[in-house]
């Protein structure tokens, strides 16, 4: 009985990693550096980090994660990483454009 809300409060206080943000979209490389068809790897992935990034604060640090990567990428067209979600058929639900100079605490 004295485990149970110790385990709930875990749970609560889990968050999501730069590893597991940059992880998820590894598959999503190619296609943001050249376009193309998206691989459906990459669309896991998107899924996968979409579903994973539920609260505010996962959010915010999934977006600094992304933003900080996306520069060691220069490579990368921020077209491509704009039209990801819908090409992918994720609702992502945020309300700004997607591009490298998101601010990412709006």
């Amino acid at each position: 009985m004295i485990a149970a809300p110790y385990m709930t409060a875990t749970v609560a206080e889990s968050a999501i990693t730069c590893g597991q943000v940059v992880g998820s979209l590894i598959p999503c490389i190619d296609y943001l550096q050249n376009g193309g068809d998206v691989p459906s790897a990459c669309c896991n992935g998107v899924r996968s980090l979409n579903d994973a990034a539920e609260t505010t604060d996962d959010r915010q640090k999934a977006c600094s994660c992304l933003k900080s990567t996306a520069n060691t990428y220069p490579k990368a067209k921020e077209s491509f990483a704009a039209a990801l979600p819908d090409a992918c058929g994720v609702d992502i639900h945020i309300p700004y454009k997607i591009s490298r100079d998101i601010d990412c605490k709006s």
